[in-house]
């Protein structure tokens, strides 16, 4: 799976585990995540990172936290966070959700959302209101699995709806 800016490769799915985790591999380019990163919440799900090669920071709950090469951090349920690679160095980090829940299926929606908006020609993502619809109905269809905090979720909502009116889908 292959967004802009990262790549996401599986290294467990739901499937092997039998629900109990979601084992993936990052590679974070450099600069990922650095404009606009979603700060989101994992309702009913602990997410950790391992990082194993590189440097890059992680916003949990209110702050920011730089982490190298080795360190480990964990996100309980529920609680704010976010990443970002602010290096000019790939970074590559191991993550786990537990429970998996549908968070495969989100990481590959996500992926098909973002190939349709990315300019192919430059590989360059934009924030627009077109990406937000379409990113609102995305996140409306995973809120047992994922929440955005910043942008805000009543926006979220409201604008998944205004989408759905408009016949967008992914």
């Amino acid at each position: 799976m292959t967004p802009v800016g990262m790549k996401f490769t599986v290294l467990q799915a739901s499937a092997d585990t039998l629900g109990k985790s979601l084992d993936l591999h990052w590679e974070l380019l450099p600069g990922c995540n650095m404009k606009d990163p979603l700060v989101h919440a994992h309702p009913d799900a602990i997410e950790t990172y391992e990082v194993l090669e590189g440097d890059m920071e992680f916003y949990i709950h209110d702050r920011w936290i730089a982490a190298r090469e080795g360190d480990q951090l964990s996100v309980p349920k529920g609680v704010t966070h976010c990443f970002r690679n602010p290096t000019d160095k790939m970074v590559r980090v191991l993550n786990t959700h537990q429970p998996a829940l549908k968070m495969e299926n989100y990481f590959e929606d996500v992926c098909k959302v973002l190939d349709k908006l990315t300019d192919q020609r430059r590989n360059r993502f934009r924030m627009n209101l077109r990406t937000m619809l379409y990113m609102s109905v995305l996140m409306n269809n995973y809120r047992a699995e994922i929440i955005a905090k910043n942008p805000p979720d009543g926006a979220i909502k409201a604008l998944g709806w205004v989408a759905k009116l408009l016949g967008i889908r992914y």
